[in-house]
């Protein structure tokens, strides 16, 4: 298997960073108002641009609840092609170093 290049990154660049953001319309009765620190339980998942990385954003991935986060946030990392590395190998997204 083909090992991916190592490279210098500056401090603050190293990171790979997926955002999840929750909507917040139509909680207020206003229009364009919101409530301070109130959100619905659904929202988005995305990928940050990090060009040290080579990552370039794709489409946002809904979820409609909270325990869909987590498994939108690995289709988000899987989609961009990013290898989530921990120290036992789990089917699918999930790889070891020397498998890299």
């Amino acid at each position: 298997m083909r090992r991916i290049e190592e490279r210098e990154a500056e401090y603050g660049k190293r990171m790979i960073e997926v955002k999840v953001r929750f909507w917040t319309d139509n909680i207020a009765e206003g229009e364009g108002k919101i409530l301070q620190k109130v959100c619905w339980e659904s929202g988005v998942v995305r990928m940050e641009r990090n060009n040290v990385h080579g990552i370039i954003p794709e489409y946002p991935v809904p979820f409609n609840s909270m325990t869909e986060i987590l498994p939108k946030i690995e289709q988000v990392l899987k989609i961009h092609g990013i290898k989530v590395v921990r120290k036992e190998t789990a089917k699918g997204l999930y790889t070891t170093i020397d498998k890299i």
